[in-house]
């Protein structure tokens, strides 16, 4: 499902006029590109938009955890999850109308609370490399595009609070 997803993304951003480029862990050559390492960073440093699909490539990982580690290996500043909600909460907002909303926290809370922003692979990955975390309502009409003009847009994880 994430090479459809990021097909479809990428079929959007071509029609805006944005250069991009689906790399997967899995080889699919006639769909898209193999994922290497060097050639994602080549690409970005030309102002490509790239999207890494098929997660690791590898059972038992999630695609939180096969996010985490791409962004780290790419040396990307930020990580955003695009959720159904549009920050963390205390619990899940949408089964628990008084769930507390937080727009800052930091790994350890979200690892010491067992808050359900990701699986803990993918948080302690982010944490140990200092990789901030910004969770996002997906569906929220320009949220992605307020996010990316820097302006602040559902939760941040990272080290303070």
């Amino acid at each position: 499902a994430t090479v459809m997803n990021s097909l479809a993304l990428q079929d959007a951003l071509v029609k805006a006029g944005v250069a991009s480029r689906v790399m997967s862990a899995l080889r699919m050559d006639q769909v898209c590109e193999y994922y290497v390492r060097r050639n994602a960073v080549e690409y970005l440093q030309h102002g490509e938009v790239v999207m890494l699909a098929a997660g690791t490539g590898n059972p038992y990982f999630t695609t939180d955890t096969a996010a985490s580690l791409r962004a780290i290996e790419i040396g990307a500043q930020l990580m955003i999850k695009a959720t159904k909600v549009n920050g963390v909460y205390s619990s899940d907002p949408v089964v628990n109308p008084d769930a507390v909303y937080y727009p800052r926290l930091s790994y350890d809370r979200v690892l010491a609370e067992g808050l359900q922003v990701m699986d803990t692979t993918a948080v302690v990955l982010c944490r140990d490399n200092a990789l901030p975390l910004r969770v996002m309502n997906i569906n929220e009409t320009g949220a992605l595009l307020r996010l990316m003009r820097g302006e602040p847009v559902g939760s941040l994880v990272d080290r303070g609070e």
